[in-house]
């Protein structure tokens, strides 16, 4: 054997060692990548699993609520604030918004009435002159309130 066969060999020998070390690491590359697009493909199904849960537990809600405004378990104003406030933790569409727009005009005429610790932090006639300004709007609404909470029932966003 010549040198020159042998340093060919040699350099035929080097190039073929690096050709399948550079294939490993190909194929190390394209498999993390793989498992990569799994975990994230599974991670996604999961949002979307518990994105799914969430709604329909805000549904249940609305639902919930527009029934115990029906027995008058709930204040026109609270249960306006609270339909109001789950449709809009939905994000739903202006037409739906338009349609059922009664929870949000009177949760809007009250929104400036103080609640829970600052309620309790008021004077006894500062109370009776909010709550005679809540009854105030809660008649003027209570028609409109009311057929938008007949309509809403049973209703899925």
């Amino acid at each position: 054997m010549t040198l020159l066969s042998i340093l060919m060999l040699l350099g035929s020998l080097i190039i073929i060692v690096l050709a399948v070390i550079a294939g490993r690491l190909v194929f190390q590359v394209y498999r993390k990548q793989k498992e990569r697009e799994q975990k994230l493909k599974a991670q996604e199904l999961a949002n979307q699993q518990a994105q799914r849960e969430q709604r329909e537990w805000i549904n249940k809600s609305i639902q919930i609520l527009a029934q115990a405004l029906h027995n008058q378990e709930l204040t026109l104003t609270e249960a306006s604030i609270r339909i109001a406030g789950l449709l809009d933790t939905l994000d739903v569409n202006g037409e739906v918004k338009t349609e059922f727009s009664a929870f949000y005009q009177l949760r809007e005429k009250t929104s400036h009435i103080p609640y829970l610790e600052a309620w309790q932090n008021l004077s006894n006639a500062e109370q009776r002159k909010f709550d005679l300004e809540r009854l105030n709007h809660e008649a003027t609404f209570n028609d409109f309130v009311m057929d938008a909470a007949k309509r809403i029932l049973g209703r899925d966003f």
